[in-house]
């Protein structure tokens, strides 16, 4: 049996409970891929893995006899199958296992499973750059995007799950004597409490985050005694596989059983999801995906659903500085990615007569230029714009990008052909960026998934206030930027934005976006609109993965 430094992992464990309270800055693991902090070989190592790994099986998983080998992944970079095939369970092979492991599960200590978990991501760590390979040849994040999220970025993230759970677990005394004052006599009786996990959990993940995604999700059932069966994209298995087996590896060094967490893939002819989500013993879903399959996830009885579905995004400007800092910043949220980002903006609000930067009104008309030419020069910058768009995961969301002017509005700027230099057959597209006016709310009142963005000319700030809220009501939003120096306009968007269930960035500019999230710190989604109906991670995101329990008995005679 390996043995864990529990010292070492319960003092990580002190430490991340504390900033869940402080909120300050707090990573745990550094997000910068540099030799002195992972080690003059890591990076290389870790693509020769990743490599090493490709046309084969992946036989790491601790999950016997399966019913068969299936993998269907390509790399966006390259556009060719990256010939990885997994193990294929049918669900009930799946339900079985799962629902032997719980009765194992439950019955280890929180504390333990903490601090068991906590070692799991020490584990995880040491592949952070396989890991990243892996995002990058299955989403098409640029390789920094691909280490940052799926590596130090989702191991905060899963760190910042299971020392909430752990707080939650232990937040009430286990047991206590209780005694009732009767007069001449007392009542006493001795009560105990325990914390019963409710079940299977399904963990669904997405094909642009396989992991940042996932993890919270996964770790949040599993430290509150909840055996996990992950069901990643079809398209995106490699590097949430390799966090489960490395789960997997540390569950069976303590002698627990591995298939505590388990591994689903989809065949080509058997899509397996609906199924796991409604077997009866299936207790607990994470979902990340499309605002319709999140719905039904959502409305399946007997079920305890976490979403986080399809946003809206908005930019209300009002008001700036400094106008070309405010667009590069803009410009820059816009591209990340390809605006494959759940934060990304989508909508831009800006009053017709213009805004007020540093005292001088600027035309409605300068605005739309300048933030059209901010993204053009960034995009067709040969060293940061390849590294900056990344590759477009999905074929269907490079077509929705080509198809985007019809019924759009007015062109702004249109796609245009990027190449990297590194990956020549990369799937590409720059951003487009359209023009509408207030009245055309069925163009706007929709995610258009990808780099596709739009301007929306509005009377004033008032209906661009009025306009993102509204959208947020009711088509989800999970992030918006909003301009302005008025303190009174600004107190004004945080009031109604904030009964639409949404976060504000304000005034960013510099290396900070509106498309970043921070562990410890920010509320991933608020479960306040239909973007989704829970927030990783606050308590509710925990406390609903079990019940308490009490016992009481009177207590012996003293």
């Amino acid at each position: 049996m390996a043995i864990i430094n529990k010292e070492k992992n319960e003092t990580l464990l002190q430490r991340a409970m504390r900033a869940l309270h402080e909120r300050t800055f707090f990573a745990a693991y550094p997000e910068n891929p540099t030799p002195d902090v992972y080690g003059e070989t890591a990076e290389q190592e870790g693509r020769m893995a990743f490599e090493a790994a490709l046309q084969k099986p992946f036989t790491e998983l601790w999950q016997p006899d399966p019913a068969d080998w299936v993998g269907q992944e390509e790399s966006p970079y390259e556009q060719q199958s990256l010939g990885i095939t997994y193990p294929y369970f049918e669900v009930q092979t799946l339900i079985e296992r799962g629902e032997k492991a719980f009765h194992t599960w439950r019955k280890v200590a929180p504390a333990e499973r903490a601090a068991l978990l906590v070692e799991a991501l020490e584990y995880i760590k040491k592949r952070f750059f396989q890991i990243a390979y892996a995002t990058m040849h299955t989403t098409g994040q640029s390789f920094l995007m691909s280490f940052q999220a799926s590596g130090p970025h989702a191991a905060d993230r899963a760190l910042e799950a299971i020392a909430a759970g752990l707080e939650e677990q232990t937040r009430f005394p286990s047991q206590t004597e209780w005694e009732k004052p009767m007069g001449k006599y007392s009542i006493k009786l001795q009560k105990s409490w325990v914390a019963v996990p409710k079940g299977i959990s399904v963990v669904i993940g997405c094909s642009t985050f396989p992991t940042w995604n996932t993890v919270p999700g996964m770790f949040a059932s599993l430290v509150t005694g909840n055996p996990v069966i992950i069901k990643p994209h079809p398209k995106a298995v490699l590097p949430i596989a390799i966090i489960v087996a490395e789960v997997q590896k540390v569950l069976q060094e303590q002698n627990l059983d591995p298939t505590i967490c388990q591994l689903a893939v989809d065949a080509r002819e058997c899509l397996i999801t609906k199924e796991l989500a409604e077997h009866p013993k299936v207790k607990l879903i994470d979902y990340t995906g499309s605002t319709a399959f999140g719905n039904y996830l959502e409305k399946l009885p007997g079920k305890t659903v976490f979403t986080e579905k399809a946003g809206v995004n908005s930019v209300i400007l009002d008001s700036v500085t400094d106008l070309d800092k405010v667009v590069q910043n803009l410009a820059f949220s816009i591209s990340l990615y390809s605006g494959q980002m759940c934060t990304a903006p989508q909508n831009f609000f800006i009053p017709e007569a213009g805004i007020v930067a540093n005292g001088e009104v600027i035309s409605y008309e300068v605005i739309t230029q300048k933030l059209s030419e901010a993204i053009a020069n960034l995009v067709n910058n040969p060293k940061a714009g390849p590294q900056i768009l990344g590759a477009i995961q999905n074929t269907a969301t490079g077509q929705r990008v080509k198809d985007a002017a019809e019924g759009h509005g007015k062109v702004l700027l249109s796609t245009c052909d990027i190449v990297n230099p590194n990956f020549t057959n990369a799937r590409m597209c720059s951003p487009v960026l359209y023009e509408v006016t207030a009245a055309h709310k069925e163009i706007y009142n929709q995610e258009l998934f990808g780099p596709i963005a739009l301007i929306i000319k509005t009377k004033n700030t008032a209906e661009s206030i009025a306009l993102a809220r509204e959208l947020a009501e009711t088509q989800g939003a999970i992030s918006c930027a909003a301009y302005s120096t008025d303190a009174e306009i600004k107190e004004q968007i945080k009031d109604e934005m904030s009964l639409a269930g949404t976060p504000v960035s304000f005034n960013l500019t510099g290396n900070i976006y509106v498309n970043q999230n921070a562990g410890f710190s920010d509320f991933h989604v608020t479960g306040g609109n239909p973007a989704g109906n829970a927030s990783f991670t606050n308590p509710e995101f925990v406390i609903k993965r079990f019940t308490w329990v009490g016992f009481r008995e009177p207590a012996p005679m003293s």
